[in-house]
């Protein structure tokens, strides 16, 4: 496939973030984020960008604190709960950059304390990605505990294939620098909402995927000039239309926002 045309989600929310406006629904409002600095001012390596070929993400200690049988839940918190707010997005890709369904994410972690609940099953929940391979996780910003900087656990998996054990973790700790499990690849990329944070991470699973077809060059049925672009359509790769008297053909599918006009998101439209 043609590099230039090959996007990933992930490139499409990049571009969101230079743009200055919202990821579309399309993607699941899962907040464009750049990733942040390690602690000291290096820059981690990233989490594997969608494209083929790719190391899937790397795998890390279970610990003592897993239990099976977890409910299934995107939500860990009531309104009681003490700690930070602490929403997290991100999608599930394979080797060839394309979303998997129904993947199995198992998440646990510590409470605001630094305890994890070893009788019952706070702050322990799992999901399943949606067709577009996104998952979406209501928590707190977990506590310290004595060893190890601040963290989530999860096992993903895809439909019938090995699970992937590993942590997330938040840039910035100071306890990054000291904790010997700690590795900057799976930093999540955080950031300030009001009195709660944000946090995006994206799995890439080891799952044999065939790559999509390169696109057809015979231009779509749309004529170009014939429609033109609206806020609210939703519109596939190859489409074109007309914003501001220039033609654009439609890079990625989405559904179109407010903010997402063609000359603002060159990761969804190409000018003519």
């Amino acid at each position: 496939m043609d590099a230039e045309n090959k996007l990933s989600r992930k490139t499409v929310l990049k571009a969101a973030l230079a743009a200055g406006v919202a990821a579309p629904v399309a993607l699941i409002g899962g907040p464009a984020l750049a990733r942040t600095n390690a602690a000291g001012g290096k820059v981690p390596e990233l989490t594997p960008a969608c494209h083929d070929d790719d190391d899937p993400t790397i795998a890390q200690t279970e610990g003592p604190y897993f239990k099976p049988n977890s409910p299934e839940r995107t939500n860990l918190v009531t309104p009681g709960t003490p700690g930070t707010r602490l929403t997290v997005t991100g999608y599930v890709f394979g080797r060839a950059c394309l979303p998997v369904n129904r993947a199995l994410l198992d998440f646990w972690q510590a409470d605001v304390n630094g305890a994890y609940d070893n009788t019952g099953y706070t702050f322990r929940g799992h999901q399943y990605t949606n067709a577009q391979g996104a998952f979406t996780l209501s928590t707190i910003v977990p506590g310290l505990y004595p060893g190890r900087t601040r963290h989530i656990h999860v096992k993903v998996q895809a439909p019938g294939r090995p699970v992937l054990t590993t942590q997330l973790y938040f840039p910035g700790e100071p306890r990054n620098n000291t904790d010997t499990i700690f590795d900057a690849r799976l930093l999540m990329t955080v950031r300030d909402n009001g009195s709660a944070k944000e946090a995006a991470f994206d799995f890439v699973l080891d799952v044999p995927q065939t790559p999509t077809s390169t696109p057809s060059s015979t231009p779509p049925s749309t004529p170009p000039g014939g429609t033109s672009w609206a806020a609210g359509t939703a519109y596939a790769a190859g489409i074109r239309v007309t914003y501001g008297g220039r033609g654009y053909v439609c890079l990625q599918a989405h559904t179109a926002q407010p903010g997402w006009e063609p000359p603002a998101v060159p990761a969804l439209w190409r000018a003519e």
